[in-house]
């Protein structure tokens, strides 16, 4: 908490309604937070109000604040363009910064008697170096395809030393390798492949065509056939790599492509960029914690794009920015010359929008031990459901009985897309007298936040509060939870998940409508995951309980065996194969009974259970 709030609310009352850029400073005097606005005082007391719905990153970032100043601007556009100035000059700690890790990257045909082309990032060791290449994608790129197009050997083995010691690998069998580990080839012939792979990641596919062709025809018109045909080979090899470079067609020209992906404290961006009609390079930037992927995404490419030598022809993003145009105009200015910012919906542009997405969630996947499917399924969901972020926790309720006894409940939890079992609970319905599925959710939903308020903070399946709440069963569900848990204070997104007659995942339920979910397959599919899991957990208690009911109702009917002693035997005996294995003594001592009505037990048990 702030405790600077009452004095910022109070001079944000008196602030301006127009246009500007404001500075949030800490304690220090050190600029933490760069952001313009069209309404000054609109913007700066969304800051301070009392009931704010911050995002994480902006909520630590208000908690900083100590003061701040404005400076007022004659358009909107002129507070876009002093707030890139300003970041750019500032750098402040809560505003996106990129920082040009990407650096150089070389390749190496190393000093040996049977050189390798490899991919370097810096200068090591002895041998030629090309370049410095700015793109560590393309120089990756450049090498595969140079091995690739020569067949060079990629492998580990050490030649001369290991000729014939060992079997050709797999990539001399399906023809990716010339197989110099068998000794036959000469080092004066694998020299002259050397200088040819050097002269084509030098001179470019078609100069490098050019040479072996009239390599080739020299070699026919010596009658070296052998020879020409090595050549043919190569220069088709070098024509098929060429073609295989053109993953779009010449529509995109000069495009970048940008789209994000965001899970719980990170948040990525990818880009691809081509040229000429191929793909050119492509590169990922971590953002830190997400904010409004709007906000994200515009600060992004107004950052980026500082340098009018970068920009491209065109820009495809996923959603429309509400400053697109102001944007554009900026982009146009720095450029020199015409600049289109647009999202695409359908058709190419949108596969390859969601060609990015896809690096970005890969990229994030790694960073925080999870799978871009898993992250693209909770960030679909979040969307479908309108909510600020997609929802990391997930606690989701089932109900589950035979009639009116042994009603129980379930809840399990599922966190970044995945179960965690250690937090799952089971509830026995201790209120509810009657079938009532209605009143039973209500129940349950009640004692676990009770827990939660009572900060019971032992019990990690209750300490937490969750991201999204989810309820098997329809609206009623939904709408006999709501209002017990508004009132306990916990604001937390509620649903149902909605079945069809087969028992399958339909819809999503609010208190007052369905949201089909089965158009959105990623949310479609982790969705019937927590349905089936909290479905399973559920019933598999019931008949449990059930089970362990009728065993108990039987060992009352012997006499000198009540309800307290019955409960007894089965605390220290937990499951049948334990108390059919349990001797007349152990019985007699769980139960505090004598031997021979620890016979009797023992024949019940040994007979029914």
């Amino acid at each position: 908490m702030n405790e600077r709030l009452p004095y910022l609310r109070e001079k944000t009352s008196k602030l301006t309604s127009s246009p500007g850029v404001y500075r949030m400073r800490d304690k220090n005097n050190e600029i933490i937070y760069i952001g313009k606005a069209k309404n000054l005082k609109n913007r700066v007391t969304s800051y301070f109000r009392e009931n704010p719905d911050h995002t994480p990153k902006v909520a630590k970032m208000v908690s900083h604040v100590y003061d701040y100043d404005f400076i007022v601007t004659d358009s909107e556009y002129e507070a876009l363009v002093l707030e890139c100035s300003m970041i750019k000059q500032h750098m402040p700690k809560y505003n996106i910064l990129l920082k040009d890790d990407k650096g150089y990257s070389f390749i190496k045909i190393s000093d040996e008697a049977f050189p390798r082309i490899t991919a370097e990032m810096q200068k090591k060791g002895s041998g030629t170096f090309l370049g410095p290449y700015m793109s560590t994608f393309v120089t990756k790129q450049t090498v595969e395809e140079v091995n690739r197009v020569f067949s060079l050997p990629t492998c580990r083995r050490k030649f001369p030393e290991d000729f014939g010691k060992y079997r050709p690998c797999l990539n001399f069998h399906i023809k990716q390798c010339m197989g110099v580990c068998r000794g036959v080839i000469g080092q004066e012939e694998y020299m002259e492949m050397i200088s040819q792979a050097e002269s084509y990641i030098r001179n470019g596919s078609e100069a490098s065509a050019e040479i072996l062709t009239e390599q080739m025809n020299a070699a026919a018109e010596n009658l070296d056939f052998e020879l020409a045909a090595k050549l043919r080979d190569r220069i088709y090899a070098i024509r098929r790599a060429a073609d295989s470079q053109k993953i779009i067609d010449e529509d995109m020209r000069d495009t970048d492509i940008i789209a994000m992906a965001q899970n719980g404290e990170n948040s990525c961006i990818a880009m691809l960029m081509y040229r000429k009609g191929r793909l050119f390079d492509r590169a990922e930037y971590e953002l830190g914690a997400p904010d409004s992927s709007e906000n994200m995404l515009e600060d992004f490419i107004l950052q980026y794009y500082s340098d009018g030598e970068k920009i491209p022809r065109e820009i495809l993003i996923e959603d429309d920015l509400p400053d697109a145009e102001m944007i554009e105009k900026i982009l146009r200015e720095r450029r020199g010359s015409a600049v289109d910012l647009s999202s695409k919906k359908r058709g190419k542009g949108l596969r390859l929008i969601m060609m990015a997405r896809s690096n970005a969630e890969d990229s994030l996947a790694i960073k925080v031990g999870r799978t871009g499917k898993e992250i693209a399924a909770l960030e679909a969901l979040g969307k479908l459901l309108g909510l600020p972020e997609p929802p990391q926790y997930i606690e989701a309720y089932d109900i589950s009985n035979l009639g009116s006894s042994s009603m129980v409940a379930g809840m399990v939890v599922f966190e970044n897309g995945r179960p965690l079992k250690k937090a799952y609970k089971r509830f026995s319905i201790k209120e509810t007298k009657i079938q009532n599925d209605y009143a039973s959710m209500r129940e349950v939903l009640e004692r676990r936040f009770k827990h939660y308020n009572d900060n019971e903070e032992t019990d990690e399946g209750f300490s937490r509060m969750p991201d999204l709440i989810l309820l098997d069963g329809g609206k009623g569900q939904v709408n006999a939870v709501e209002p017990i848990l508004r009132e306990m204070g916990i604001d937390v997104p509620i649903f149902g998940m909605v079945k069809d007659g087969n028992h399958r995942t339909r819809a999503i339920a609010t208190s007052g409508s369905e949201i089909a979910i089965s158009g959105t397959r990623s949310a479609f599919m982790l969705v019937t995951r927590i349905q089936d899991e909290v479905h399973r957990f559920s019933i598999t208690y019931q008949r449990k309980k059930h089970g362990k009911q009728s065993y108990e109702t039987g060992l009352t009917k012997i006499k000198g065996i009540g309800e307290k002693k019955a409960q007894k035997l089965f605390m220290a005996f937990k499951t049948r194969e334990e108390f059919k294995k349990a001797s007349e003594e152990e019985i007699a001592k769980a139960a505090g009974i004598n031997i021979e009505l620890a016979k009797q037990v023992r024949e019940y048990v040994q007979n029914e259970l």
